[in-house]
């Protein structure tokens, strides 16, 4: 993925940007300001809305029940197609036919059991914004884990008489899966055009006017898709001698003492505060004002100063709930694990694509004779400790002379030939060498020159964190659209928490959503 730095791009006049979320996250809370006291905006009559209990609770209903019925559609297919190749192509030895009375049985229970576990996974509840990445994930241990109940079930049922094939059941996975993921992925882009009318819209209010809601703000407008509607803010502030600053784009509709009428009167069906520094007495006074409301109450984390994303993880101690917001995952064998991985799959890489290599670094040279085949630069890695970075070189070479930047969109300097290998990132192919000897990894935190992250590190709460782990040649952050000119605090952030939850499934998420956004991403540079 590409680098927010690169000697071969513009001048690095962003650096003091970052700081401007850091700065207002965590402003005190004082209690509540006097503002205007106008009447709370009437909701817009001209869209599409069923915000009304009733008829929120039966699109919720509908929508279930398609989904359910393209479930059983896809489970019931997947077990026929799988029964008729196995029957039609001899693999694995003669081919030993159910009993014609088990048919219906069989097929039965193996669906209940199936649908079963597609419910126990969480996969009937009404997501917006999920991971297509992790929608296959939960699908294939759901499968696998109705199949293995089936097996129980039909041999408890059905006792001796009951005979099934491995291959069969290996064509079962293969197939459920693969026919439920397409049919849920067709679904999931009518649902998502259905938001995008109006209908099924979740209504927020969100509590707070600081940086935090507008970042909300802008996930919101940026994805229409996900059926999210802000109404409002409603301001958090008072003992301030000033009134409260309405967010761009966000009506102030007034204070917390009105909070219950303002919810009524908007229709609001989610509540999200983000009062930096609220104490625990107000967290609970607020949620306390919801209680006779049909509202959800969700509380942004930046209120706590430690959480480094918008998620944490809840686990328990002898049966007391503790928020966990700081993990080290990456440690012991988990080191081993990963650096495993790391060796395996870019050495596969080097080999497969060393004839794609060698072709690039050929139509380099032809390009510009004079210019080196690779560009090299000081990085800071693990620990904070310099390496150097190897990637095929894309600008002109004057440019190498000038001082280092920020890669912006449509950069005059690049070749020909550098717009074509930055747009599929084949420039960064070299830096599987670097995964070979040890400077980097596959997945973690992009690494930057010193300069910057020496002023980073002085603006950037927590920013030296990420060097606790190696650089990586994409990241959580990158597959996310933080990369080049975007701030450098929102990329901490998911750097951290890449950090301090890593597994194996994330990495491997990470690269599956790396390689999609290299061939759909046309804003790549």
């Amino acid at each position: 993925m590409k680098d927010s730095l690169d000697t071969t791009n513009n001048a690095a006049g962003r650096g003091a940007r970052p700081t401007e979320a850091a700065d207002s996250a965590l402003e005190e809370l004082d209690g509540l300001v006097e503002i205007s006291q106008a009447e709370p905006l009437a909701p817009d009559q001209n869209r599409l809305t069923l915000s009304d209990t009733h008829k929120w609770v039966w699109v919720q209903f509908l929508f279930f029940a398609f989904q359910l019925a393209l479930d059983l559609g896809s489970i019931v297919g997947g077990f026929l197609s799988a029964y008729w190749l196995r029957r039609h192509i001899q693999v694995g030895g003669f081919f030993i036919d159910f009993q014609p009375a088990n048919y219906n049985v069989i097929l039965l229970l193996s669906t209940g059991s199936i649908l079963a576990a597609f419910y126990n996974k969480g996969l009937y509840r009404l997501k917006r914004g999920y991971s297509k990445i992790d929608e296959f994930y939960r699908l294939s241990a759901a499968t696998f884990l109705g199949l293995v109940l089936a097996v129980f079930l039909n041999s408890c049922l059905l006792g001796p008489t009951f005979q099934y094939s491995r291959i069969i059941l290996v064509y079962s996975f293969i197939l459920i899966t693969g026919l439920t993921l397409l049919v849920r992925l067709i679904f999931g882009a009518l649902v998502a055009f259905l938001r995008r009318l109006g209908i099924a819209q979740v209504r927020i209010l969100i509590v707070g006017a600081s940086e935090a809601t507008n970042r909300i703000g802008k996930r919101v407008q940026s994805s229409p898709d996900l059926g999210y509607l802000i109404v409002g803010t409603v301001c958090d502030k008072t003992g301030h001698p000033h009134k409260c600053e309405p967010v761009p784009g966000m009506p102030l509709l007034g204070h917390l003492d009105r909070l219950p009428e303002i919810i009524q009167a908007q229709k609001v069906d989610e509540l999200i505060i983000t009062a930096s520094g609220s104490s625990q007495e107000q967290l609970f006074d607020l949620v306390a004002l919801c209680d006779d409301l049909p509202v959800n109450v969700r509380i942004y984390p930046e209120a706590f100063q430690l959480v480094t994303t918008n998620e944490v993880t809840i686990s328990p101690l002898t049966g007391l709930p503790l928020v966990s917001v700081k993990d080290v995952a990456l440690r012991g064998v988990n080191r081993v694990i990963k650096r495993v991985m790391d060796i395996t799959i870019s050495a596969l890489v080097l080999v497969m694509l060393s004839p794609l290599m060698l072709f690039v670094a050929i139509m380099i040279k032809l390009s510009d004779p004079n210019g080196p085949v690779f560009f090299t630069q000081q990085r800071v890695g693990l620990d904070g400790k310099p390496f150097t970075i190897l990637k095929f070189r894309s600008m002109r070479i004057l440019a190498d002379k000038a001082q280092a930047g920020w890669t912006t969109a449509n950069d005059p300097r690049r070749t020909r030939l550098g717009r074509f290998i930055r747009r599929f990132s084949l420039d960064e192919l070299p830096q599987f060498i670097n995964v070979l000897l040890g400077d980097m990894s596959i997945v973690g935190p992009r690494p930057e020159q010193e300069k910057f992250v020496e002023q980073f590190s002085q603006s950037i709460p927590r920013y030296m964190r990420r060097h606790k782990e190696k650089a990586g040649i994409t990241g959580w952050a990158q597959v996310n659209g933080l990369r080049g000119d975007t701030s450098i605090a929102e990329r901490t952030r998911y750097d951290l928490y890449y950090v301090e939850n890593w597994s194996v499934l994330f990495d491997l998420k990470i690269i599956l959503k790396t390689i999609l956004v290299v061939f759909t991403d046309k804003n790549a540079y």
